[in-house]
Parts: C-alpha cells; sequence; structure tokens
C-alpha cells in the first residue's frame, strides 16, 4: 500500500494513514482502505481494527489540490468510492477505534465518526468537525446521520450547518469523541480499549453493535448515488469552482 501502513498485533491489526505530512485523501487512499477493510472484515483471525494517523494529523481531510485537477468522471467516480467507503466502516461488524492523533477536519472527521470509539489526542490547536458547507463540497444525508447518531439531532443540524470545527474539549463536551489524552499517549488508549472489546465473545459482540446501530443503519440510504451525484453537480458550479481555486492556489503558492 502506497498511502497506508498496516500492523499486524496478536488479535488486531492498525492502519495508519501515511500519505505526506496531512495525509490528505485522494483516489488511491480511499481505494486501499477500501480493500484492507474489506480484508480485514473477511479475515477471521483479525479480531478488531485501530485507524490512526501521525503525529498532529489523523487527516486533514479531502485533498483538494488533487481533486481540483480531476475531470468530471474521475470526481463522480471518487464521490462514489467515497461513500461507499463511508458506508463500509459504517457497517464494519469488528471493534473498530479510531486513535485520533491531531487534526480530523472533514474527510478526517468523516472516517472518524464511523468507528465505534474515538480517542484524540490533547490540546486546544487540534480541530475535528464536519466543515464541508465552508469548504464548499455538498455533505450527504447519510454522513448527516452519523453526526446526529453521536450528537443528537439538534447539535448536529447547528453544528453542520455552520461548517463548525470543534477543539478537542468542545468535542468531547459534545460527544463527538470520547476522551482526549496526551498525544503520545492516544494509541496506547485505544489499544487498552481494543483489549476490552476482545475479552467479549466475537459473535456476541459484533450482534450487539448491530443492535445498537440500528437506527442509524435504518436512516442510512444504502445506495446514496443522488447525494453523490448532486456533490459531483455542484463540485462544477462555476461559483464553486472559482472559489475553489482560489483555494488551491493559496495552498499551492505556501508549498513553494
Amino acid at each position: 500500500m502506497n498511502t497506508l501502513k498496516r500492523i499486524d498485533k496478536a488479535d488486531y491489526t492498525l492502519i495508519q494513514l501515511h500519505r505526506g505530512k496531512v495525509n490528505a485523501m485522494n483516489a488511491e487512499m480511499v481505494k486501499e482502505l477500501r480493500e484492507v477493510f474489506q480484508e480485514l472484515e473477511n479475515d477471521p483471525s483479525i479480531k478488531g481494527v485501530i485507524l490512526t494517523g501521525q503525529p498532529h494529523y489523523f487527516s486533514a481531510g479531502l485533498d483538494l489540490i488533487e481533486l481540483f485537477q480531476y475531470d468530471k468522471n474521475q470526481i463522480s467516480t471518487f464521490f462514489e468510492a467515497f461513500g461507499a467507503l463511508y458506508q463500509q466502516l459504517v457497517r464494519f461488524p469488528k471493534p473498530f477505534i479510531s486513535a485520533i492523533t491531531g487534526h480530523a477536519p472533514a474527510g478526517g472527521c468523516v472516517l472518524a465518526v464511523t468507528s465505534d470509539n474515538r480517542y484524540m489526542a490533547e490540546g486546544d490547536k487540534y480541530i475535528i468537525g464536519l466543515n464541508e458547507v465552508t469548504v464548499n463540497i455538498q455533505i450527504s444525508q447519510n454522513l448527516t446521520e452519523a453526526y446526529a447518531f453521536w450528537m443528537g439531532d439538534g447539535r448536529a443540524s447547528r453544528y453542520i450547518l455552520e461548517g463548525r470545527l470543534l477543539s478537542g474539549p468542545e468535542a468531547l463536551a459534545a460527544g463527538l469523541v470520547d476522551e482526549l489524552v496526551p498525544l503520545d499517549e492516544v494509541l496506547e488508549r485505544a489499544e487498552k480499549q481494543m483489549h476490552t472489546y476482545l475479552k467479549a465473545d466475537p459473535e456476541i459482540w459484533a450482534n450487539t453493535k448491530k443492535k445498537v446501530r440500528k437506527h442509524w443503519l435504518d436512516r442510512l440510504d444504502p445506495d446514496g448515488k443522488q447525494s453523490l451525484k448532486e456533490a459531483a453537480t455542484l463540485w462544477w458550479k462555476p461559483e464553486i469552482r472559482k472559489k475553489m481555486e482560489a483555494y488551491v492556489l493559496s495552498f499551492t503558492s505556501k508549498a513553494r
């Protein structure tokens, strides 16, 4: 894998996002995540998965610099794949924990909210949240259901419409993350919780996870193509392209 690192432990696996400094997601990373999670789900020797990032960044979200260069077919394919990845992670039956090693806005938050637990590095500088509105990306109905599941409908609605990014303490208070720990202890805390889960009978645990997520799963559109088509269409809206181009140019100039 070019964008991920896999570390197999005795009964579970660590998947580290490993693409550049900020782990921005492109088509290749989405493809590799879908493939590895399918493999882990099908492997009976793997009892659980921890998803983590690199110091200071879990994932900065979608790689808008690369995505801006995609043609219409490529961007439609990307949104379909990203939507499929989200549903795959939401329905992942085994214990799945996110060790959030720093910033996790937008697409980074999308990955994290699908997991059973989220342990985040402490420090007000790190942020997490679905800020799609502020970066001119159309959020899907399916994704709003994840926010509502963890934070409640009212709070989720306000935060999504505001495109609000939360500090660690704000995310903890809202129920978006479970605990804040020092950066160098995030993975250790996630592994401690994994060991707790692995004490349970795996079939009973999986059945129970499905039951506690029933209302969330029932509200998901298993197809989701309309939302994805909407996002792909709005991607090409001239006003949005102009704003996105300015955003991309500002980041490109900083990188030079």
